[in-house]
């Protein structure tokens, strides 16, 4: 009995954009399973990749900007332009992004978000009036220090002089406002975490590490952070620190608040209400989902996650395939299955040929998926 089946991964970090693993998911599935009726939908809730799937999602176009890496290292950006609203797409990742840079080769003390200042005034120089931006998997930990910067923003010491390296901020007395402070009508940051920007949830401890910051780093950027959020909240007057969503992207979530006038939102709940997704749940018999781990992270807000719970609680059947899989018990038990690659091969193997072995991967589910579990989903009213 062939089956209505949605196809909805997000990236697999370093390997495949959420567009290939959605397309080669539904090679291997069709492989096992041509009867089936599939319909592809590639995720993304404000990380890598998530310009490509939202400007999709809008019809905009892809647009270049001269700018700089998070090491200052001049490069060309992507960024989308839909011109019939207005809308402009920004994807952090694609202008201060981590896989941008070699590995270990910069410390995050030397890395900041300047370089996303001249991918915004492009925006807003075409007559952007809405400007949506996807700030997961920065390379950066400094709070927007940079960004801030590029739009006009000076620090300043005691003695008046100017401050230009995050790890300065504790010497931070005061600063001087830009003329322009709101570059849009509506600047929306689309986060996929809901940490707050210090203490034990917050950017450094949570997410330094993955960008290279060690444990003896964590008190000198602690205390960067700190020292930002209590001048911004004695000279404006706003506590942005416990802004959940504050912490994310090394504190680029509290600069876009602070410093260009944003608002806060869960990248998965954007995504979802461009994609429409409610109503292809509707259509669906079966979900395919996947990123590159399904691991603890994953049901903390991450777009995979969210999907597997809606699918739960509409009663669909929902499928995780993952470069590897680090969840067992009540957690694993929001997908009906689970599967890894590394069931299937080695870890490099899987990294180094990451579409050969999903496609493997996707072709086997579909063969063990049973007939009693092919059963329709008894709607919900």
């Amino acid at each position: 009995m062939p089956l209505n089946v949605l196809i909805i991964p997000d990236k697999f970090k370093g390997t495949l954009t959420a567009g290939e693993a959605a397309g080669t998911m539904a090679r291997g599935w069709r492989k096992a399973r041509p009867e089936d009726s599939l319909e592809l939908m590639p995720l993304g809730d404000g990380g890598d990749g998530f310009g490509e799937v939202m400007s999709q999602l809008i019809g905009a176009s892809a647009r270049q900007v001269e700018t700089v890496d998070a090491a200052h290292r001049p490069c060309r950006a992507r960024w989308w332009w839909a011109p019939r609203t207005r809308t402009a797409v920004i994807e952090s990742a694609a202008v201060i992004g981590l896989a941008m840079l070699p590995p270990k080769k910069f410390h995050p003390y030397d890395l900041d978000s300047f370089g996303l200042g001249a991918v915004l005034g492009a925006a807003s120089r075409l007559g952007a009036r809405r400007c949506i931006v996807g700030i997961g998997g920065s390379a950066t930990n400094d709070g927007g220090f940079g960004l801030a910067r590029a739009l006009g923003w000076e620090f300043l010491d005691r003695n008046g002089a100017p401050l230009t390296k995050w790890t300065a901020i504790p010497a931070l007395a005061a600063f001087r406002q830009p003329r322009r402070r709101r570059w849009f009508e509506d600047l929306v940051v689309a986060v996929d975490v809901a940490n707050p920007l210090l203490g034990a949830r917050g950017a450094t401890r949570i997410y330094g590490p993955q960008k290279g910051l060690r444990p003896q780093d964590f008190a000198v950027a602690e205390k960067c952070l700190g020292r930002l959020a209590r001048v911004i909240e004695r000279e404006l007057g706003r506590d942005l620190a416990r802004v959940p969503g504050a912490g994310a992207a090394g504190g680029l979530g509290f600069g876009l608040l602070a410093f260009a006038g944003a608002r806060l939102k869960q990248g998965f709940e954007l995504f979802s209400r461009h994609a429409d997704l409610e109503r292809r749940l509707r259509w669906a018999e079966l979900v395919l989902t996947g990123e590159g781990a399904i691991d603890g992270s994953t049901l903390m807000g991450k777009g995979v996650g969210r999907v597997a719970q809606r699918c739960q609680a509409l009663g669909i059947p929902c499928v995780g395939l993952a470069g590897m899989v680090e969840v067992g018990g009540a957690k694993k038990r929001i997908f009906s299955q689970v599967h890894a690659l590394t069931g299937l091969t080695g870890m490099k193997q899987a990294q180094t040929k990451a579409g050969f072995w999903l496609e493997r991967l996707a072709e086997k589910a579909g063969r063990g998926w049973s007939g009693h579990e092919r059963a329709r989903r008894a709607r919900k009213d």
